[in-house]
């Protein structure tokens, strides 16, 4: 790994980065686009030696050997899990195998989760830490924290005292690989939406704990350390989770199978310009859901745009909505566009999906489109943009 990729991640002399950086990555979980990831995995040097989490099995072979130059001739005493998702533990049976005098340290929920992913017995080496524990390496102590549901039950956060590190686990990670060396809002919002966002409950009890602390860097499991931005960063946490709008603005999702609910869509959205609003529009036939989600959770409404189709709402629209509800979608004023050669029903069905939803604001104005836009539908539109605005 190169200087410059490096100066992304590094912490200090005493606390080194020996994870890998996976740019060829094409979907992250099997279902999200990205452009690469990194998996962040340190190793604290100290009289007793400890190193925090290990890495997706794509990134072995760089890990173990990052963990040969940093320890040299030494052992690591201790490894600590904070979280078992794969893509942060596909290191641990070769770890063990090579120390196998290393203690595992992890949550209760960790102890319960390690036998259902490993074959070997590392039930012997697992020492158990509960909210605010602590265990001193030397002139490092590292302090747990309970984070559970961001985003798995097990998950913990760790603290090192000394030189005031969070080490945050997937909470202010990012998508994309180190080597793209993007800003980290870049793909911050793709990434929370979808990996965390749905806990915002839970994201807001770690803000809690976390703002009590005195930090000066966090080190997330996925993308760039945290210095100088650390207040941005909280701040910019602190609205997701609380399912505020981070942007103002009108998103405009459309599903259309020939092209007509697209023309309205786009039409509608350069009227809304005109009038000086920010509009973003997607179709969903053809950008990936993921995406779709993460801009429906960025600006404060959102007008969707769908065609009827065998009695239901055409497939692409409804599971952008489906995904909108186990993301935990709320707080947002919502506008209605449907079309129907014969029997329009999207409409009624998409308000069905948003009256389930927590606190969605529905237009009162729901517009309907017989197969192509007319000029009696132009009362109609006006109406919704004005309610919209």
């Amino acid at each position: 790994m190169n200087e410059d990729i490096l100066k992304r991640v590094e912490i200090s002399d005493a606390i080194r980065f020996i994870g890998a950086d996976d740019p060829e990555l094409e979907l992250f979980e099997s279902q999200y686009p990205t452009e690469g990831i990194s998996y962040n995995s340190y190793v604290i040097l100290d009289d007793k030696i400890a190193i925090m989490d290990t890495v997706d099995e794509r990134g072995i072979e760089e890990f173990l050997a990052n963990v040969k130059t940093a320890l040299a001739d030494k052992k690591p005493d201790y490894l600590v899990i904070q979280h078992m998702e794969p893509d942060h533990t596909g290191g641990i049976a070769k770890l063990v195998e090579i120390y196998p005098d290393m203690k595992l340290v992890g949550s209760a929920k960790t102890g319960q989760m390690l036998p259902q992913f490993f074959n070997e017995d590392l039930m012997s080496r697992f020492v158990a830490v509960k909210e605010n524990d602590t265990l001193s390496l030397g002139s490092h102590t590292l302090r747990f924290i309970m984070a559970p549901m961001v985003h798995w039950p097990e998950v913990m956060v760790t603290y090192e005292e000394s030189e005031k590190v969070l080490f945050s686990a997937d909470a202010f990670g990012t998508f994309s690989a180190l080597c793209n060396n993007e800003e980290w809002i870049a793909d911050s919002s793709h990434y929370y939406f979808n990996i965390v966002g749905k806990y915002g409950m839970n994201v807001q009890q770690l803000l809690k704990k976390a703002s009590a602390l005195d930090i000066a860097c966090i080190a997330p499991l996925h993308g760039p350390v945290h210095k100088e931005d650390i207040a941005f960063v909280m701040e910019t946490y602190d609205t997701w989770s609380s399912y505020k709008p981070f942007k103002k603005g009108i998103f405009i999702p459309y599903a259309s199978i020939h092209g007509n609910t697209k023309k309205i869509a786009l039409l509608l959205a350069e009227e809304f310009k005109k009038a000086g609003e920010t509009v973003v529009t997607m179709d969903l036939t053809e950008e990936d859901v993921s995406e779709a989600v993460e801009q429906a959770f960025l600006y404060d409404r959102m007008i969707l745009a769908a065609c009827t189709y065998d009695g239901a709402i055409f497939p692409p629209m409804e599971n952008f909505l489906n995904h909108l509800a186990l993301k935990n979608f709320q707080n947002r004023k919502v506008g209605i566009i449907e079309n129907g050669s014969w029997g329009p029903v999207a409409g009624k069905l998409m308000k069905d999906h948003l009256a389930a939803m927590k606190d969605i604001t529905i237009a009162d104005t729901m517009v309907t489109i017989r197969s192509t836009l007319k000029p009696d539908t132009a009362g109609a539109i006006k109406a919704l943009m004005k309610e919209m605005m």
